[in-house]
C-alpha cells in the first residue's frame, strides 16, 4: 500500500463488518478500495467463486450474500455492490 493517507479512491475508509470479514480486515481496520478489490479478489479465488466456463463472473457464498446477493454476477461491476460498505469516518 501507497504511504501517507491517501486520498480519493486510495482515501482509507472504514467497512462494514460484513465487507472487513471477507476481506480479513481487523476490526476498525481502514482499508482503500484498490486493496478491498485486490482481497476481494483473493477471497474468489481461494474458495473457487470464479465460474469456471468464463472467470470474468462469480457465483457469491453464502459469507458474500449480504453484500452481493445469491446470483451470478460479473466480478469486474463487484465495485458498485460495495458503495453501502465503506464507511466514511
Amino acid at each position: 500500500m501507497s504511504k501517507g493517507k491517501g486520498s480519493g479512491i486510495t482515501a482509507p475508509l472504514c467497512l462494514s463488518d460484513e465487507l472487513a470479514d471477507i476481506v480479513g480486515a481487523k476490526k476498525g481496520e481502514k482499508l482503500s478500495r484498490p486493496e478491498v478489490i485486490k482481497r476481494l479478489w483473493a477471497y474468489l479465488k481461494e474458495h473457487n467463486l470464479q465460474d469456471p466456463e468464463n472467470k470474468q463472473y462469480f457465483k457469491p457464498d453464502k459469507k458474500m450474500e449480504p453484500i452481493f446477493g445469491k446470483e451470478k454476477i460479473k466480478a469486474f461491476g463487484m465495485s458498485k455492490y460495495l458503495k453501502e460498505h465503506f464507511i466514511k469516518a
